[in-house]
């Protein structure tokens, strides 16, 4: 670790890139007129961000996917999203403590690359676009499922198609209409949540819809609170840990707002109560009004308990909800997607068309790229889903574990160049730095290792390490040549 990072291109005009970025948004910091320091438009509102950083952490998988979690580990599951949640509150708030001092649509990405070298940026960029451009594939399929529900003429694909054509011209328009779009996708969600647990918790006392206080039965019946062994606690993990992809969204589109600095700051403060009142609480309300065992938990907890309650239309209600959250990921997703294609495209990692903008600010070509790759991949959910698409959901679906890993290495580096070089921009700071970034490296691995002991993570775990050494041994192929493009670039001139 030396008194600087070592010069290395950025891939735009080859100034060494060894110094904390410009904070955008800071008078005399960055450029002006309504665009960012990456010269995307600076677009998205207070209230964009804040239902950004909101919604963020409430994903279709919240709906459809806790039911697996529940089976799996019982009651205890409340532990397995505790601890989880846990994960991601340190995570973030290393992630904001960088983002605080340099915003950058790359992100931890742009980090990465500053602080270990260009292979970590390169790798963990290229890898987090990858995640989001076949989970474009994945909301997509799950958006026209409910669709076809609905209007059952209209053949599948046809929804998935017009679903991503949408939303991709959502993007295409401008920043401001993405946030927009997902300020109401969001309030939605929000909405749901919150409504859903307070009815639940009224009905908990037994106060309608209720007929009856619950007490503990749900939890300490039916086997107990851990039915299947405290080792269920850590396979529960595995099933919940990424439904919180997305919470680091909000550091990504924080640099497209009047003020980035403000905008991260308020996302990691409240990172704590948005993972403690969504996930634990709603879920918590499951596993006390029904017992975790019963089929209908399995198949969708929320329309389960809303169906016991008898609120008239729960199916539907649910579906609207669900197709909401589904809609909401594709959204967040396209647009997470394109701006760290944009981010690798200024600096070199990706063809220089990746970080040019249209009229509205927006990167063009990135967004088309991704919504290609992600069309691509539908098309495979259709034609080959237990091939092709299921290769590149297992590929890619121990990618966050290897985000947040990259974050805390990157943190341990960035704060010692944040306190040589800008010790000013330390406006939010990890706690107890270094040993609680140790100790979040240390559960990550153990929760790594654990995937390739479990049976069921294991094929994912290998086929995420396996895309993650090509991705690597790429990078360090194109790392070898930069100095020799360069030499010969120079002698051309």
């Amino acid at each position: 670790m030396g008194a600087h990072l070592p010069p290395r291109s950025d891939g735009a005009g080859g100034t060494p890139a060894t110094k904390v970025a410009p904070v955008a948004g800071n008078p005399g910091s960055g450029p002006t007129g309504g665009q960012s320091q990456d010269g995307l438009q600076a677009g998205l509102k207070n209230r964009h961000l804040s239902m950004i950083a909101i919604g963020g952490v409430i994903g279709a998988g919240l709906f459809v996917g806790s039911g697996a979690g529940i089976s799996a580990a019982g009651p205890g599951i409340l532990l397995s999203y505790a601890l989880t949640g846990l994960l991601v509150v340190l995570v973030m708030r290393m992630l904001g403590e960088m983002a605080a001092a340099s915003p950058t649509s790359g992100s931890f990405s742009a980090y990465a690359d500053r602080a270990l070298g260009h292979w970590a940026g390169f790798t963990i960029g290229w890898l987090y676009w990858f995640f989001w451009s076949v989970v474009l594939a994945v909301e997509a399929t799950a958006a026209a499922a409910i669709l076809t529900g609905w209007v059952p003429a209209v053949p599948q694909w046809a929804w998935a198609l017009l679903v991503m054509i949408v939303l991709t011209g959502t993007n295409l328009v401008s920043v401001g209409s993405f946030g927009e779009f997902e300020f109401w996708f969001a309030g939605i969600k929000v909405v749901a949540i919150v409504v859903f647990i307070a009815v639940g918790a009224l009905a908990i006392f037994g106060l309608p819809p209720g007929d009856h206080a619950v007490g503990t039965a749900n939890l300490t019946g039916h086997g107990g609170f851990l039915p299947h062994g405290p080792g269920a606690i850590l396979s529960g993990m595995l099933l919940v840990v990424f439904s919180f992809m997305g919470s680091e969204i909000v550091t990504l589109a924080a640099s497209e707002s009047p003020n980035p600095v403000q905008a991260v700051r308020k996302a990691v403060n409240s990172v704590i109560w948005r993972i403690a009142l969504f996930y634990i609480g709603s879920i918590g309300v499951i596993v006390t009004l029904l017992p975790w065992n019963d089929p209908a938990v399995a198949k969708s907890p929320y329309v389960a308990v809303l169906k016991s309650l008898d609120i008239p239309y729960a199916g539907t209600v649910m579906d609207v909800v669900v197709l909401t959250a589904v809609l909401s990921c594709l959204n967040s997703g396209l647009y997470t997607a394109s701006r760290m294609a944009f981010s690798l495209g200024e600096r070199g990692d990706a063809p220089k068309s990746f970080a040019t903008v249209n009229r509205g600010g927006v990167p063009a070509v990135a967004i088309y790229a991704s919504v290609a790759f992600g069309f691509l991949a539908t098309i495979f959910s259709y034609t080959s889903k237990d091939t092709i698409f299921q290769f590149l959901l297992n590929s890619s679906g121990a990618v966050a574990l290897f985000v947040w890993l990259v974050i805390c290495f990157s943190q341990l580096r960035m704060r010692r160049i944040i306190e040589r070089e800008a010790p000013e921009r330390l406006t939010v700071r990890m706690w107890l730095y270094p040993w609680l970034t140790y100790a979040t490296i240390a559960l990550i691995v153990f929760v790594i290792g654990y995937m390739f002991y479990d049976p069921d993570g294991r094929e994912q775990m290998v086929l995420s390490v396996v895309a993650a050494v090509v991705v690597l041994a790429v990078g360090l192929v194109l790392d070898r040549r930069r100095p020799r493009d360069a030499a010969e670039g120079a002698a051309k001139r």
